[in-house]
């Protein structure tokens, strides 16, 4: 048929001269899901009396191998850091659970016997510094360590909580919906019991890995020397005036006001320490600082506080008002200083003012701390300790020898592997200020 006249018949569009549509990226594929961390051969049994501990003893002298060990405390409910829950994991044993609490008040030594069962034995520990102390308690004690998260700070991963460790090196995903339960709780609900058993699962298969890596970074006897010294570490002793930390307590002037503070803190503390709840459940750092501005003559004015209102406030409002009584009629002798004995440095805010060439002696080693770090892939931390350059710093050595500085940082705590590292550069960091 002929087109009508004046009708363009259609035809394919030209579109030679148009701009090019940029080409459609078609979308990334979905990242496989991580697969969940579970339990071998089920949840493992719940021991609590001194016969199940005595058959884990048997048990575990037949297995082989390390042993993975964890604690769970009970830190945001109780004053007391005791472990309420230990596991443990051996090959040829596989996972247990412990619970302490019904073995006795601590200090006890009711896991002393399986201690010794495995005294030749290497325990892995996910942050051991968190878990000796209330493993002690009960009697527990290495020989032998190896520490997953101490392992990932020497090889520079930016994140080392064991979940994150895990997953990075394994390729698992772990649960973590019962972080911060109350661990004290009885009985404890089978959900938690699971997720505390899946803290011991992988620790073997982590710190093969761990230990193939710190072996081939040339670290291994970095972390060898630093797993012993937790092993060998004293207890750690009572710090000086604890309620010196009171947060706020820069706001309470004269010394009377810092008698106040150190009266209500040590009743809070005792309290707490009888009921074993947390101190913020008797009172808070926030109505302390308060209490100790006002210094309110009356326990009617003392109770208008608003940190008085809560319940831990109202049940003591008659003994933390003779708290404050008694400091106000201490006489002056008694009274504490206004800033605290140190038994090192001060504060390196202060150098600035008090000791401006310390002030410079201080960035300088810790510049040459940071570029050693830098080149080692360390954190600085973990090379030198903060303190042990403060130190330095203060009161460094006359004259600042690598010999000296190297006896100076090991007198601070330093291990044989970090003195010989860092000596020789903070001492010529330190000989070139004096040039």
């Amino acid at each position: 048929m002929t087109p009508a006249e004046g009708v363009i018949p259609d035809r394919p569009a030209d579109h030679s001269a148009d701009p090019p549509h940029p080409a459609v990226a078609p979308d990334p594929p979905e990242a496989p899901e991580v697969p969940l961390l579970t339990i071998r051969g089920g949840l493992p049994p719940l021991v609590a009396d001194a016969a199940g501990v005595d058959e884990l003893v048997a048990r575990f002298r037949s297995g082989s191998g390390p042993v993975a060990v964890d604690a769970e405390r009970a830190s945001g409910y109780r004053y007391s850091q005791r472990a309420y829950l230990i596991q443990l994991r051996r090959e040829g044993v596989g996972s247990v659970l412990i619970d302490p609490i019904p073995l006795g008040s601590v200090p006890n030594l009711a896991l002393a016997p399986l201690s010794r069962a495995l005294a030749d034995a290497e325990w892995i520990i996910h942050a051991a510094s968190q878990d000796l102390a209330c493993l002690a308690e009960v009697g527990m004690r290495p020989v032998h360590l190896f520490d997953t998260e101490l392992a990932g700070r020497l090889l520079n991963y930016p994140r080392v909580g064991l979940a994150a460790l895990v997953e990075e090196l394994l390729g698992y995903r772990m649960r973590k919906e019962h972080s911060a339960v109350d661990w004290s709780r009885r009985p404890l609900p089978e959900s938690w019991l699971t997720y505390a058993a899946l803290d011991v699962e992988p620790l073997i298969e982590l710190r093969e890995v761990l230990a193939a890596q710190l072996e081939e970074s040339g670290k291994a006897e970095w972390a060898a020397q630093e797993f012993q010294a937790w092993v060998s570490m004293p207890a750690v002793a009572p710090r000086r005036d604890p309620w010196r930390r009171t947060s706020g307590i820069h706001r309470v002037k004269g010394r009377r006001g810092l008698a106040m503070v150190r009266a209500m803190w040590q009743l809070r503390a005792d309290i707490a320490r009888k009921r074993d709840v947390t101190t913020n459940r008797i009172l808070n750092d926030a109505t302390i600082v308060e209490a100790a501005q006002a210094a309110p003559a009356s326990r009617h004015a003392l109770g208008q506080i608003t940190g008085f209102a809560t319940r831990g406030g109202q049940r003591y409002l008659r003994e933390f008002h003779s708290a404050i009584i008694a400091a106000r009629a201490l006489p002056e002798e008694a009274l504490p200083p206004l800033a605290a004995e140190n038994d090192g440095p001060p504060p390196p805010r202060t150098w600035g003012d008090r000791n401006p060439e310390a002030a410079v002696r201080l960035a300088a080693c810790r510049e040459s701390v940071s570029s050693l770090a830098e080149s080692l892939n360390l954190p600085q931390e973990n090379l030198v300790s903060p303190s042990a350059v403060r130190h330095l710093a203060w009161s460094p050595p006359q004259p600042a020898t690598a010999q000296a500085v190297a006896d100076r940082l090991t007198e601070n705590g330093a291990r044989p592997w970090q003195v010989a590292l860092a000596a020789e550069p903070l001492a010529v960091a330190l000989q070139t200020l004096g040039d």
